[in-house]
């Protein structure tokens, strides 16, 4: 089932909102794993288990992944896979941005689109696809990283 992308976190947006906005039954452990990624956009599961278990000491990884995967069904969050990274999840999940990634300390960085309407960027040849979306990654290093 696909649904139509929730819009991006609004600051002071109730995670309760947001959650019964996408179509999701509001729990303890939904509204936990929201707060995180409020929190640390660009976060892996392992990294949002983390950020939750003294809030939810019986929280488990697999709860994490579960919510992660209804927020990602229900279009309420992103899933991004730099290579030779673990698969990061982000709220902003409306609109069709890329991101920038440190290749020294793994940061990740939200830009938005050169022509700013989806998709940002056409192929040479389509070979008759319908393009939608595109994802772009670009490689570099931050400016913390660069001053060290």
């Amino acid at each position: 089932m696909t649904s139509s992308p929730a819009p991006a976190p609004v600051a002071g947006r109730p995670a309760s909102e947001a959650l019964r906005g996408a179509g999701l039954r509001v729990t303890e452990s939904r509204l936990a794993v929201y707060d995180a990624l409020v929190a640390a956009p660009h976060t892996s599961a392992d990294e949002v288990f983390g950020r939750i278990a003294d809030r939810l000491p019986r929280a488990s990884r697999q709860s994490v992944y579960n919510a992660l995967g209804d927020f990602a069904e229900a279009g309420l969050v992103r899933r991004i896979e730099p290579a030779g990274r673990p698969m990061l999840f982000e709220l902003r999940a409306a609109d069709n941005h890329h991101h920038l990634v440190c290749v020294v300390c793994g940061a990740v960085e939200d830009v938005d689109c050169v022509v700013g309407h989806a998709p940002c960027l056409a192929p040479s040849d389509d070979r008759g696809f319908s393009v939608q979306a595109a994802e772009v990654t670009f490689w570099g290093t931050c400016p913390s990283c660069a001053a060290a």
